[in-house]
Parts: C-alpha cells; structure tokens; sequence
C-alpha cells in the first residue's frame, strides 16, 4: 500500500519521536512541518529530511497532505484538530484529545460530519507490554479479573523540565497529563468505565522552577496535584488510582490486576515495552511472561501510523477519538468528583480497542503490508 502523507503541526520536544516515526513506519510518510516559530519548523525539516516547512495554513491547505499530526501544546489541540478537520484531513493528536469534554464532543462530530478520521496519543497501549498483559488475561490465565490497581506518582517537574508551567495550569496536573497513559491501558486490558469517585488536592499552592532557562521563577498552580480515586468498570471489575505530582519516591506497582485465578503486574504504560509478571494460584512466586507482540523499544508513532493503515483497510483504527474521549471524560470526572465530593457515573463509552496482531514485524502495522 501506498503511505499516507503526514503535516505534522507543532516542533516542541516531543516531536522529535515522531519525526523519527516518519522513517520507520511503513504506512506513513512525512511531508511536511509547521510552527508558530518557522525557524524551528525549518530546523526539523532539515534535520530529519522532511520536503518543506511551512505555515500552519499553508499545510492544513495542501491536498497532498491525508492525515495532519497534531502535536500544539494541549491549549491548542483543540483549534488545530478543528481547522484540519475543516479542510477535509484526517487528524490524530497528543494526548489529551482536548481540553474539556464539550470541545470533544464538538471535535468528533464535525470530524463524523466531514467523514475524516480522529485519532489520539497515547499509543504505548499497542506496544509489546500492554498488548502482552491484554493477551494474558484474555486467555483466562487469571479468571475472570476483579479489581486492578494503578499508580503514577512523582515529584513534579519543575526541577528538569525547561518549560514546566503548563503541568500545572488548567488542562495540567497529574490526572490530563499521565491520566491518559493509565487510564487507556487500564481500558485496553479491562474495557469502558462506567463511574468514578475521587479526593483532590493541591498540596504546594506554588511550585518554584529550579531547572534552566526559567531557573527562580515561581508558578502559581491552578489544578489539582494529587487525586485518589475509584474506577469502577462496566465488567463490575474495580480500580484503586491515585496520579500525584506530590509524591517524592514511591515503591509502588505502576498497574495490577488482579482475577479469580491469579494476578498480573504490569509494566509502565508511559513505555511500550517492560517486564509483564503473572502470579497463578499456586504459584510460589511471580513469574516473568515472554512478550507476545511487536513494539517493545520506543514505537512513539504507531499510533499515527496504525490508523493510517486501517484507513487503508478500510477498517476501525485502535488509537481513535471515541476511545480518547471517554478517557477524557473519565479524567474530567476525577476533577469533578474531587470538586464536589461525590460519584460521578461516566455518560460516555466506549468500543475496547482489538488487540493487535502478533505476527507483525517493525515498521508494520497491519497484517496486509
């Protein structure tokens, strides 16, 4: 099959995996690139081979270009998906879809309107370790499972990160930025969540950057930095969660699940890769499980690449908006219950994403290249 042309919009940090992407994937080809700073959009151009850089609008009007890549800060997801939507391309976005469930909705239905694709990060899910944990516990290894756990906690990241101050405006914070991450894995291996409870906290009302360039700067948090909740699924399954930037060190697992034959540890799913355990009852220990799939190494992209694929086939593509925006739901819901101390019932659903093959080799991502 011929690759789809990819418009990436936006040349901050993160870009640089998926301009690798660019080369590695066989369903896609990189064409062009944009940002508000053309000078860093000609940078990466030149740096990774891509034709042209050019401005957002000249990009988004190019009939050349299928899909665009949408990697604006969160702020901005928003009005670049809805622009490329407009001018007929398929768009797939950073994680979070969008900002606020409405600005979702409104995204998905004019994307269904114009008959273009939506698709959105994170895609580690595909990856060998998530896709070898789903594997397990649909073979029955662990019965029928009931309960799960997940963790995601650190410190922040004003002490690394040259621009940290967006982690912890609106948008920000623990929960939209490595809720995504958890709550997509946890879906994948256990399908759609049904209510969420929650207890929020803003445990430092400032943070103060200690990393370079903004070194001294103080930021004014605007979210909450620690959330402890409950996740309970429409397979009656139940999740204990907490996501924090408050947390200095932890030894915690990053998700179990456990079933009625036994439990399953499984690895980061901010990676794609990583060691997946199994305890069976009887067992004495746990025990380290082969990796079934493809994708165990830094496969940022697949995601993007994947529904390219699935365009191609004509098929329903596994990183979609439908799946993205029940995540965000499920996240604004944690705010909310935090807010007002009560269970909220999530009205969104959605589909639980189909495994993917075993049989792929790298660079590809269906089974008819």
């Amino acid at each position: 099959m011929k690759p789809l042309a990819v418009g990436v919009v936006g040349c901050g940090n993160i870009s640089d995996v998926y301009f690798q992407a660019g080369t590695r994937f066989d369903a896609i080809t990189l064409v062009a690139c944009a940002d508000l700073n053309h000078e860093l959009a000609e940078s990466k151009a030149n740096q990774y081979g891509v034709p042209r850089a050019a401005s957002t609008e000249a990009l988004l009007a190019d009939p050349d270009i299928d899909i665009v890549l949408n990697i604006t800060p969160p702020k901005a997801h928003t009005e670049v998906a809805m622009a490329a939507v407009a001018a007929g391309k398929h768009v797939y976005n950073e994680k979070p879809l969008t900002l606020t469930r409405e600005e979702g909705r409104k995204l998905l239905a004019a994307a269904r309107q114009q008959g273009v694709r939506v698709g959105c990060a994170p895609d580690t899910v595909l990856g060998a370790g998530i896709q070898t944990a789903r594997k397990i516990i649909d073979d029955g290894v662990i019965g029928k499972p009931a309960s799960a756990t997940a963790f995601m906690q650190c410190p922040g990241h004003e002490g690394w990160h040259p621009s940290p101050e967006f982690y912890y405006e609106v948008g920000g914070g623990p929960m939209m930025d490595m809720g995504p991450y958890y709550l997509t894995a946890l879906i994948t291996l256990l399908g759609p969540i049904c209510c969420v409870s929650s207890v929020t906290r803003t445990t430092f009302e400032k943070r103060l950057i200690t990393s370079e360039p903004k070194k001294g700067k103080e930021i004014v948090v605007e979210t909450p930095t620690h959330l402890t909740g409950l996740v309970e699924f429409e397979n009656n399954a139940v999740c204990t969660m907490i996501t924090s930037f408050d947390v200095w060190r932890n030894n915690l697992s990053c998700i179990e699940v456990h079933g009625t034959k036994g439990s399953i540890s499984v690895p980061d799913p901010n990676g794609f890769g990583g060691e997946v355990k199994r305890f069976q009852a009887g067992d004495n220990d746990w025990k380290t499980a082969p990796l079934s799939h493809c994708y165990a190494d830094q496969s940022r992209g697949l995601g993007l690449a994947e529904m390219a694929t699935a365009i191609q086939e004509n098929r329903a593509h596994r990183a979609n908006g439908e799946l993205a925006y029940h995540v965000l739901d499920v996240m604004q819901a944690f705010i909310d219950g935090g807010e007002t101390n009560s269970r909220i019932t999530i009205e969104s659903s959605c589909s639980r994403p189909e495994p993917m093959p075993m049989q792929l080799k790298d660079g590809q991502t269906g089974v008819n290249e």
